[in-house]
């Protein structure tokens, strides 16, 4: 079963290939990617990796957390699930609610 892997402290000109290119060294990778800002375009200097399962997850936080990538000491840990979003919707002003 695979496992997704949180990659912090990346530095702005890491890319998705760098950080699988990084990861394959450790196991198989299924998917890499920088989170970038929707409106900058610029990574917001984190990301994550998809390993194809718990050992090779393992193998990667063990040997590649706090290793250098693109002059940055990265931090590897297993990603957190996602928080449930809230679906109120848009950030409409109702002044009845007042």
């Amino acid at each position: 079963m695979e496992k997704k892997l949180y990659v912090g402290n990346l530095s702005y000109s890491t890319s998705d290939s760098g950080l699988e290119a990084l990861f394959g060294t450790v196991g198989t990778v299924l998917s890499a990617s920088v989170v970038m800002d929707r409106e900058t375009g610029r990574s917001k200097g984190f990301g994550f990796v998809e390993m194809e399962d718990q050992a090779a997850a393992q193998a990667a936080i063990d040997q590649l957390n706090g290793k250098e990538l693109d002059g940055r000491a990265i931090k590897v840990a297993e990603a957190k699930p996602r928080a449930p979003r809230d679906d109120r919707g848009g950030g409409s002003y109702d002044r009845r609610r007042w």
